[in-house]
């Protein structure tokens, strides 16, 4: 099993700057491998003839040329330009394989980073070694025990971190206290409702914290570009948006963590977030949730404790409809946190009896998945989740 420990780093200045060095390094060489990847092949589709552009390819062409036009490629270790094309054959393997978009190109500031193969540094303690840099000291020891594969050191804000990829041991699964499914309705006046009627207030870091966002970033405006003012105020305004960002997807994995090690069944909705946040009234409140982490979240936790996560149709009508007579209303506005059925007479907490009609939905798909239903709409295993329309949500 492939896990990730990132780790902050405490390097001096003249450390800091070598690892500015390299990401600027790897970032150029992504940069024009694409371009030469894109001219590489219009050649090609004019002359079938000329050779169709491959990672090994470019990675052989800039090592017969970077001694004579980039000589300052040698400053850092070689495997900050070699890795950064290898990733490029894979962002461009992962396009054809329509798993992602077209690879862009990176940006500095954005994508500061570069990455190391497990024989160019070592790990020891609360330090790792950098090729032609040294020991660099890290905040904390690395907590995985196994073969270590690669590492990345990458910046956010004014900060230096290292992703170290160790192949580790599978963990002994522990037995769930309770084998009941759960669903869980995402919203934002409560960022989680459980079906169990537990409701989880999210952090909301962006709108807590956006007096203070406005006011580094009008400050930001005011200086003038290039001064050194203006470089201080950029990081402080980096900062704050890191902090933000690690507010977030700590409550997050938090909230995560407990439902995997707590339900052996979870379901959600597959929400359509991208036409979700088209909604300039709720586009803000809905970014700050963090709805696809959660459910990358728990996608890959819930593989690794092999328990199931079913994601209900986006034309499910979880809010509209009674969970107690399945009952179904036509109209439902979001402004109404509370509703009657007409039929049974059932007062319903929305977010509440959303919650339930996901967990109802979940027990019903898995009976269909055992009963060996032809409708074949829904695949459910253990760590597994089936691919859903991607039409706009109707809730």
């Amino acid at each position: 099993m492939l896990t990730a420990h990132c780790i902050a780093l405490d390097p001096n200045n003249w450390q800091a700057t070598y690892f500015a060095k390299a990401s600027g390094v790897a970032r150029f060489a992504y940069n024009w491998a694409l371009a030469e990847w894109k001219d590489q092949y219009e050649e090609h589709k004019k002359d079938a003839n000329k050779p169709q552009p491959s990672e090994a390819a470019l990675r052989r062409q800039l090592n017969a040329m970077k001694r004579q036009q980039f000589p300052w490629m040698l400053e850092v270790t070689k495997n900050a330009p070699q890795m950064a094309i290898i990733q490029l054959g894979q962002a461009f393997r992962n396009f054809f394989s329509k798993k992602a978009k077209y690879p862009q190109f990176r940006k500095k500031g954005k994508d500061d980073r570069f990455s190391l193969t497990n024989d160019q540094f070592e790990v020891d303690g609360f330090r790792i070694r950098i090729p032609n840099l040294g020991w660099v000291r890290m905040s904390e020891k690395l907590r995985f025990v196994g073969k270590i594969l690669s590492a990345t050191i990458s910046r956010t804000a004014d900060c230096w971190f290292v992703s170290i990829t160790v192949d580790t041991d599978d963990v002994p699964l522990q037995p769930f206290p309770t084998e009941t499914p759960v669903g869980v309705d995402l919203g934002i006046s409560s960022f989680a409702t459980l079906s169990t009627g537990e409701k989880i207030l999210g952090p909301k870091p962006h709108t807590v914290l956006l007096k203070r966002l406005k006011c580094l970033a009008k400050g930001l405006s005011r200086k003038q570009k290039g001064s050194k003012n203006r470089a201080k105020a950029k990081t402080k305004l980096a900062r704050l948006y890191a902090r933000i960002a690690n507010i977030r997807l700590d409550a997050i994995h938090k909230l995560t963590t407990r439902l995997v090690n707590s339900f052996s069944m979870i379901c959600i909705e597959d929400l359509n977030v991208k036409r979700m946040v088209q909604n300039r009234r709720l586009s803000r409140h809905i970014t700050d949730m963090g709805f696809h982490e959660l459910r990358r979240q728990l996608e890959y936790k819930t593989a690794r404790r092999q328990s199931k996560l079913i994601l209900a149709d986006r034309f499910f009508p979880s809010s509209k409809r009674c969970s107690h007579c399945e009952h179904t209303i036509t109209e439902l506005p979001l402004s109404m946190r509370q509703w009657t059925c007409s039929q049974c007479g059932i007062a319903h907490d929305r977010d509440v009896n959303a919650a339930k009609n996901l967990v109802n939905y979940a027990v019903s798909s898995t009976v269909k998945a055992c009963g060996g239903s032809s409708s074949g709409r829904m695949k459910i295993s253990s760590g597994e989740t089936a691919p859903m329309k991607q039409e706009i949500n109707t809730k």
